[in-house]
């Protein structure tokens, strides 16, 4: 949180316990296993807990404000060890399986604090095009710069949605930016495990950027609302061929397809390397994290292609065969996919064909730039899962025996990562906080007071709100699959395709803005304002009624409000 008043770190008790002080000792549990022989005291005016992206963003953005820096010092408590960032050294041709889209307003924000500059570009990919589609009915729509009317006053000028970038090159860009501001003290290797108040007077200032399980969030009794989805996300990075000459862009498409067990994206790394986050039932989840990577591999290449039915279908097999103790084999899964292929009309030299022609050479089939690069193969040690939630601090700020505290980013709020917000929303969050504080400061207030506090938690939660309802409305009305609804969405969908000028004002929105968290999550961002998210489903509803006819707004108002 935040004070006016110093708080004092004792280093000599860092073995017991990190102590914090400002009229009244507060104590921290540690994870350090040896004591420091330096036993001076060191005052602190602000202590962030947290050391990933958020938290080193949050201290990198206040030490770029020099009424800040010249007022106020900093820690940053952070329990694992930042050393193996600070060593970052990839190879070339292999990608970290935790990656993230950098909307254009959070890459202004990390370049005004000095940060993007020290991000290795050369690791990082634009987002230029965006195609989201229903796997029921295949209504699609996509976002290009033309969306935009940009090329239209500049035919040379370039557009990107988003950057794609692994989360460790962003935070190994933080701590590089910190190591050229002695004004901030990180501590790693210290794990908070508790907070205790050891009498009623005064307060400390904290900021937790300590992610869902926040032990400063524990500590403030701040309350959560928010539920797990019966979903996990599998991650994996992924190796293709490199895109044809003959096609119209150069894997810079992120591809996002809705099937009714949960949304698959495809984000562009590199020309020759993708990640993939396909959201869907735990026991598939499990059932693909512990197949053959070439089984996976195969199975995410169906998943962009074959209709629901032969998707359902895949999935039942592999579950039984987990079951039985006897896992697929790629030729068996291979051979089912071309069966259904078949079943379904679908011809070899077809977009839509999968089996036997991952690594194909030559010209492309007619329609390829549709849908994703066919997969060859899984860098080693990447397929993971992660279960998925929702939820939100009621307050991003303590009162009472919590008081002086805030939350940022994973502290305050969880996603579905169907938008790939995560990020961008606790990024944006630390911008406002950070401007918070410089204002405080310059007024000559309080910086740890819940009046100082205020404005931040006034901007943020309402806007960290709606992102949050419209992605699980999306999650919610993407796994209906009655006819009813589906067609509701599906005509929804392709309205908004059509109309240049409202698909315009999302694409704007997309590719990011100030007071949001940037609306563009590398696939599938646009939709909120598209079909699944109230706001534009509604906007549709009343604006364009001659368009579709009354029956077809009230199936999208009933669409929009399911659960």
């Amino acid at each position: 949180m935040l004070a006016a008043r110093r708080v004092p770190i004792n280093p000599s008790r860092l073995a017991r316990a990190l102590v914090l002080r400002t009229e009244v000792w507060r104590r921290f549990a540690t994870g350090v296993d040896q004591p420091t022989a330096d036993s001076s005291t060191r005052d602190y005016d602000i202590v962030i807990v947290g050391g990933g992206p958020a938290g080193l963003a949050l201290a990198s953005a206040l030490a770029s404000y020099r009424p800040i820096r010249e007022s106020l010092s900093i820690a940053l408590i952070e329990a694992g060890d930042l050393s193996n960032v600070r060593k970052w050294a990839p190879e070339a041709d292999k990608y970290s399986n935790r990656v993230s889209s950098i909307t254009n307003a959070s890459r202004e924000f990390l370049s005004d604090i000095g940060v993007w500059s020290h991000v290795r570009d050369e690791r990082t990919t634009p987002v230029e095009d965006m195609k989201v589609w229903d796997g029921l009915s295949d209504a699609r729509i996509e976002f290009s710069p033309s969306d935009l009317g940009l090329l239209m006053h500049n035919p040379n000028a370039s557009y990107e949605m988003a950057r794609m970038t692994e989360n460790i090159n962003l935070q190994h860009a933080l701590l590089k930016r910190l190591d050229e501001r002695p004004e901030v003290h990180i501590m790693d290797k210290v794990k908070v495990d508790s907070i205790e108040q050891e009498n009623a007077a005064g307060g400390w200032p904290v900021v937790g950027a300590d992610g869902f399980n926040s032990p400063v969030k524990s500590f403030a009794k701040t309350p959560s609302y928010g539920w797990a989805y019966d979903t996990h996300a599998i991650v994996a990075t992924l190796f293709h061929s490199a895109p044809s000459p003959l096609l119209p862009h150069r894997n810079t498409t992120a591809s996002q397809r809705f099937l009714p067990t949960g949304p698959i994206a495809f984000l562009p790394l590199s020309p020759t390397i993708s990640s993939v986050v396909w959201s869907t039932r735990p026991s598939l989840a499990a059932a693909l994290k512990a197949a053959h990577p070439d089984v996976v591999a195969q199975m995410i290449n169906a998943a962009f292609r074959l209709p629901d039915v032969s998707m359902r279908y895949l999935h039942s097999i592999i579950l039984e065969a987990q079951a039985a103790g006897t896992p697929l084999t790629a030729e068996r899964v291979n051979e089912e996919i071309a069966w259904r292929e078949r079943s379904h009309a679908i011809d070899s030299q077809s977009p839509l064909s999968s089996s036997d022609r991952a690594g194909a050479v030559g010209i492309p089939p007619v329609g390829s730039e549709e849908y994703p690069p066919l997969v060859t193969g899984i860098q080693p040690g990447t397929i993971a899962s992660f279960p998925i939630r929702l939820s939100h601090a009621e307050s991003y700020i303590g009162e009472g025996a919590g008081a002086r505290t805030a939350l940022v980013g994973d502290a305050a709020h969880t996603i579905h990562p169907l938008a790939g917000q995560g990020l961008n929303m606790g990024l944006a969050d630390v911008q406002v906080l950070a401007e918070t504080i410089n204002k405080t400061v310059l007024q000559g207030g309080d910086v740890g007071s819940y009046t100082s506090l205020l404005p931040y938690a006034r901007d943020r939660y309402f806007e960290n709100h709606k992102l949050l309802s419209i992605t699980d409305k999306l999650h919610k009305l993407y796994s209906l699959t009655n006819a009813p609804s589906v067609w509701a969405r599906s005509v929804g969908l392709e309205v908004v395709n059509e109309l240049d000028s409202l698909k315009g004002g999302v694409a704007s929105r997309a590719s990011g803005s100030r007071s949001g968290a940037g609306w563009s999550g590398a696939a599938a961002t646009g939709l909120e304002s598209v079909i699944g998210g109230v706001e534009t489903v509604k906007a549709v509803a009343s604006g364009v009624g001659g368009v579709v006819g009354a029956a077809t707004m009230n199936l999208l108002r009933q669409a929009a409000n399911s659960k």
